[in-house]
């Protein structure tokens, strides 16, 4: 049961809600580690600059090495105090002066980086709002140039160039067993304490006139590594390797072997995160944090 003593209003203190776009390329992911260069962890540094001591981020997705954000959230608490004094005196708003000063700081921390990492917004986060358990689902894109496409140069960091030709037909029809309630254990790097369930809303692909084919997938979360391995296992029905029946096959079998290989990251992209209404964050955030059950899947 969720104890309203561990929520930020309850200790006196006030939330605060980062919007944020960054180039993934050189970094190791989202999430801290010891020595490698991470989102969070030059986030987290500029915060320290502003607010004078270390600030924990909670995120909305933790993104693996390589793969960009257009719309990622993240959330921190602060005491009133600091609140107030992101402000250093002037007639401004405190979120407008904590935009400025963190994009402004980490202009400082990320020296021959700079411009990668970009805080879109910043704001005052509603009652019980919570940047991870209150999102209602998250989508991300990936664009796929395959073997008969013209590979654009200039598109090459934020494009797949595969090889072979690839049937988007067939990769939508292997695609729309795959929605709704299910267990992706089969597409999926399990983490221990976690659950693999997860409701997947979208899951198609596109192709444009010049070629190219986009990845339009969401979800209420994904698992770590599920959209790489998803796209990974497509890569094979469209490319002929497998019919397409076989990506729902594997994943009611929850089979994992070498054949779940994952797509290449650098054009994966988080491109928004949605929320419920601001009265209603403090219950999604309860709800999400109950553990879900898979129905029995219809053989």
């Amino acid at each position: 049961m969720h104890n309203p003593k561990m929520t930020p209003e309850y200790r006196g203190l006030i939330r605060a809600r980062l919007d944020i776009a960054y180039d993934g390329g050189p970094y190791s992911g989202w999430g801290i580690q010891t020595v490698e260069r991470t989102v969070q962890g030059v986030i987290e540094e500029a915060l320290a600059l502003i607010i004078r001591r270390s600030v924990r981020l909670t995120v909305a997705g933790r993104t693996d090495a390589g793969v960009h954000a257009r719309g990622q959230v993240a959330h921190f608490d602060v005491t009133p105090e600091e609140w107030d004094g992101l402000r250093r005196g002037h007639d401004t708003a405190p979120e407008e002066s904590l935009k400025r000063r963190l994009n402004g700081a980490l202009g400082s921390v990320l020296r021959e980086l700079r411009g990668t990492v970009q805080i879109v917004d910043a704001s005052r986060a509603p009652q019980g709002f919570d940047a991870r358990f209150s999102a209602l689902w998250r989508r991300y894109s990936y664009r796929i140039a395959d073997g008969s496409t013209h590979k654009d140069p200039l598109q090459r960091a934020l494009t797949l160039w595969h090889e072979q030709d690839l049937d988007v037909a067939l990769m939508n029809q292997a695609a729309a067993p795959l929605l709704g309630l299910q267990d992706f254990a089969a597409f999926a790097k399990p983490r221990e304490g976690s659950t693999t369930v997860r409701t997947l809303q979208r899951f198609d692909f596109q192709q444009d006139p010049d070629g190219v084919i986009n990845l339009n997938i969401q979800a209420d979360a994904f698992c770590h590594n599920m959209v790489r391995a998803l796209l990974g296992a497509a890569l094979r029905i469209g490319e002929g390797q497998e019919s397409p029946e076989w990506m729902y096959e594997r994943l009611i079998a929850g089979i994992r072997d070498a054949k779940s290989v994952l797509a290449a990251p650098h054009p994966l992209i988080l491109e928004e995160v949605h929320y419920p209404h601001e009265t209603a964050m403090h219950e999604r955030a309860v709800l999400t944090r109950t553990r879900r059950a898979v129905p029995e899947p219809v053989l």
